[in-house]
């Protein structure tokens, strides 16, 4: 019998067209694929808990696949690493009860925004955070995430194009602020690296990429605070802000 293994991975998703596999695209799941397929030798198919933008990150991606290798499952990630390109890692591995499916046994998820504030771009976060050159009121922003939390219907914060059965969702933290820990990153003379941490049930095409970018129109006085429950009952994905870029964009954690 075939055993049912979870693995954890992390990805600079910079040279990707996202998770998901695709023809003529390099992806993540074709390269994880291709790594397995390499170890085991068997043609395994990995399903990944949620679809990624082209130059999205993950620092928890979670997904599985059924093996009949004898290795022994905590194993895998070590294997898989000494395989698979520097911008790809296994964190874990562990075996799975058979019906664990990483998408459809998924209770939640957590994502982080994160926005480079200063003058002028930075070389090293040019691929990892979204520049923003005027000054951003994050306070104002944190108070304007605040009204995200609850139930609501997200209408106005998708992409068209959506295919979901509904566009309601819960909010259960969201969350604006600066990272103290920057400074390695950030030069002295530079600007502030800013946080959107926000976790739900689901979430909807491009959903927090809106998000952000609401937000960001906040911050430098565009869009009030308290103009966010307006628009999310309003329905108008008009009445959002635009969609920020993929690059600021981190899957943090899958919730089981």
């Amino acid at each position: 019998m075939k055993r049912n293994i979870k693995l954890v991975i992390e990805f600079d998703g910079t040279a990707y067209h996202g998770w998901q596999s695709q023809e003529n695209a390099v992806t993540v799941q074709d390269t994880l694929t291709a790594a397995v397929r390499r170890l085991t030798g068997e043609n395994c198919s990995i399903t990944g808990s949620s679809r990624t933008d082209t130059g999205v990150h993950a620092l928890g991606f979670v997904c599985n696949f059924f093996t009949g290798s004898p290795i022994p499952a905590d194993k895998f990630s070590f294997a898989l690493n000494t395989m698979l390109p520097d911008d790809i890692r296994v964190v874990s591995s562990e075996e799975v009860p058979g019906d664990f499916h990483s998408r459809f046994s998924a209770k939640g998820k957590r994502y982080l925004y994160y926005i480079y504030n200063s003058t002028f771009a930075s070389a090293l976060l040019r691929h990892r955070a979204y520049h923003v050159y005027y000054p951003l009121d994050v306070d104002e922003m944190d108070r304007a995430a605040k009204h995200f939390i609850g139930t609501h219907d997200f209408l106005a914060f998708s992409a068209s194009g959506y295919s979901a059965k509904t566009t309601v969702r819960t909010i259960t933290e969201a969350k604006v602020s600066k990272v103290s820990q920057a400074r390695h990153f950030v030069h002295p003379k530079g600007g502030q690296l800013i946080e959107f941490s926000v976790t739900g049930n689901g979430f909807l095409y491009n959903m927090v990429r809106i998000m952000a970018g609401t937000l960001v129109e906040v911050g430098f006085g565009k869009i009030r605070a308290d103009d966010i429950p307006g628009i999310l009952a309003g329905l108008d994905r008009r009445q959002a802000g635009r969609t920020a870029p993929p690059h600021g964009l981190y899957l943090a954690e899958v919730f089981y």
